[in-house]
């Protein structure tokens, strides 16, 4: 059982943003941006690569609803997720980071030679 699922479970608190039957979004406790939002189905899919593209339907439009909520649909966000442990994922549940609230740059990037290869 995941950090997230322990969530979901209500095991572990959050600072929830929006919630419905099969999506939960809440603030990371470790921003990168002013706003950095982790939205999760709360059935646990491994990665990306393993989720049902069914799903991704209604995570598309629960995403939409949070960055809606939260004032970023027009000033804009970043959406990202990481898949596997090349990628960077560090939770084995399938998450997406929704990032906003300034300018956001990419220079994160530089810290490695990781991009050489971009």
């Amino acid at each position: 059982m995941t950090i997230f699922s322990k969530i979901v479970s209500g095991e572990i608190p959050c600072n929830k943003v929006l919630e419905n039957e099969e999506f939960l979004a809440f603030h990371d406790i470790n921003p990168k941006a002013p706003v950095h939002i982790l939205i999760i189905p709360k059935k646990e899919y491994k990665c990306f690569q393993e989720v049902d593209p069914k799903i991704m339907v209604g995570l598309t439009e629960f995403t939409q609803k949070v960055a809606k909520l939260l004032g970023l649909d027009e000033s804009g966000y970043r959406l990202i997720t990481n898949n596997g442990s090349d990628g960077g994922q560090e939770v084995m549940h399938l998450h997406f980071h929704l990032l906003g609230g300034s300018k956001l740059s990419w220079n994160h990037l530089s810290d490695s030679d990781s991009h050489k290869f971009l």
